[in-house]
């Protein structure tokens, strides 16, 4: 294997995909995917503009008949070929998901990547799992029953964190369904979504039915979301740029699914395993540098552990190895650019004032300088309401708060706009108990945080957003009902029709 992933000669064509063929972009605008461990350029590509995405939603909509005309079968048997045909380029989606996002080797070899095909696997299954209501005569002299349908022709907009698996989370759902999507990846991350389609084409998935636009949000994103051919938007990002999608689709009565901002509470009680509390805090809050909307990044530790677990964290935040996602060892990768290194940078300079910087809190010198690095931070101290505690990082910062009484831990851990995910820690059921059904998230862990399955939901609660991804609950998202009622009398002139004209 080589080090690096070749991406110039792999997308020599572009970096658009529409109705099966990779092509250039038309916006007149040029743009670098460049490797965030080095600070290098590995790919200038001229980005998608309006008339792109016309293009690709024409090719979405032209292959809607004969896709939603498929039977569940077809489409079933059509991405279990995809799930083949992907695991046949593991190699090839490792590589290029650590390059274009600077995530260690073994995050994208055991977590992103396994974890997405196996979602490939289980909607090729769930295609065949899509039932209506079964038939009743409610009326009396009517059958009635409901189909589940397609809507048509999906627009979905990826973040740059998990590229692959936010990919994997808009696409399968809506083509199990019988739609047909346009996804517009990150401009910073596009590599992996481009290769996913290309693949299930590869597999036979009929052109069209999946395609891909790269370009700016402000010109392709929206221009998408409003497009009168797109029926449904699924979008994943930040609460405030979720506000201006919502604000687009609900201009044309779009269906929308917002997954939106996190700032997850890691609540841990006097009766926790401390020891697997530090462990799963400082995992919690640095996956993906920290870059995951569910990461841990606010932790409340009733008092008698407090201090016990703040040197804890300290400690193991130390150890984690920082470097080249591509060095054999390295635990901690880049943050995704410069820029976004500097606004976490900027999080933590403000914290300052208010509370303590146990550890980290800079980013690394030497060979790493070159690299948008930033290492692993603990505070403590900080005020409830301060920024530091109350705003999305999306970085390795974990802020560690002391608490007395359950009712104060459970309240500070809903104390924020979010509810995307949290986790509760404790030997006891009714503490844990309580805490799942009290704190206001969409996921709530028990003893552990991060892990996910394609079989169960992930969404979240108030700013977090609504609706699901993942599990048979996306369809939710993603199809229709149609109530059909049968008169099953054959009589002409029907008992409620006297309410119009004539008598009983």
């Amino acid at each position: 294997m080589v080090q690096r992933f070749d991406v110039s000669s792999r997308f020599a064509a572009g970096v658009q995909f529409t109705a099966g063929q990779f092509r250039t972009g038309n916006s007149g605008r040029t743009h670098a995917i460049v490797d965030p461990a080095t600070g290098k350029e590995v790919l200038g590509y001229e980005l998608a503009g309006p008339a792109d995405v016309d293009e690709a939603v024409e090719a979405a909509h032209r292959a809607w008949p004969e896709w939603a005309g498929a039977t569940p079968g077809e489409r079933s048997d059509a991405m279990h070929r995809w799930a083949a045909v992907l695991r046949e380029r593991t190699e090839d989606f490792v590589y290029a998901e650590s390059l274009q996002c600077g995530k260690p080797l073994k995050l994208s070899e055991e977590f992103d990547v396994p974890g997405s095909f196996d979602n490939v696997s289980f909607f090729a299954g769930a295609a065949r799992q899509l039932p209506g209501v079964a038939a009743g005569e409610y009326s009396g002299d009517h059958t009635s029953y409901v189909r589940r349908e397609p809507l048509g022709v999906i627009g979905s907009v990826a973040p740059w964190n998990y590229p692959l698996q936010m990919a994997a989370w808009k696409i399968l759902p809506a083509v199990a369904a019988g739609n047909t999507i346009v996804l517009k990846p990150s401009e910073l991350t596009p590599l992996t979504s481009l290769m996913f389609a290309e693949a299930a084409c590869d597999a036979g998935i009929p052109d069209g039915v999946i395609n891909i636009v790269t370009g700016a949000g402000a010109d392709v994103g929206e221009t998408l979301v409003s497009h009168p051919r797109v029926a449904m938007t699924s979008f994943t990002g930040s609460t405030a740029v979720g506000r201006r999608v919502a604000e687009l689709a609900t201009g044309s009565v779009k269906r929308l699914h917002l997954e939106l901002g996190g700032k997850a509470p890691f609540v841990v009680f006097d009766d926790a395993d401390v020891r697997a509390a530090v462990h799963g805090a400082v995992a919690g809050a640095l996956i993906n540098s920290g870059q995951d909307c569910t990461a841990a990044t606010r932790a409340y530790v009733q008092r008698p552990l407090y201090e016990e677990f703040v040197g804890g964290v300290a400690e193991l935040m130390r150890s984690v190895r920082v470097g080249d996602p591509f060095a054999p060892g390295t635990d901690l990768g880049p943050l995704i650019s410069h820029a976004h290194r500097d606004r976490v940078a900027g999080f933590v300079e403000r914290a300052r004032s208010c509370a303590t910087v146990v550890t980290g809190g800079e980013a690394p010198g030497g060979e790493l300088a070159k690299g948008a690095y930033y290492l692993p931070t603990l505070i403590t101290d900080a005020p409830q309401d301060s920024e530091i505690v109350q705003q999305e990082v999306f970085g390795p910062v974990l802020t560690v708060l002391p608490f007395d009484g359950d009712d104060e831990g459970i309240a500070l851990a809903n104390d924020t706009p979010y509810g995307l995910a949290a986790s509760a820690w404790s030997r006891d059921v009714l503490r844990t108990g309580r805490a799942e059904r009290e704190i206001q998230a969409g996921c709530v862990w028990i003893n552990d945080h991060i892990p996910i399955i394609s079989e169960m939901p992930h969404g979240g609660h108030k700013a977090s957003g609504f609706g699901k991804d993942m599990s048979a609950y996306s369809f939710e998202e993603y199809t229709q009902l149609k109530h059909v009622m049968y008169d099953i009398t054959g009589e002409a002139r029907k008992d409620w029709h006297r309410t119009v004209f004539g008598d009983r």
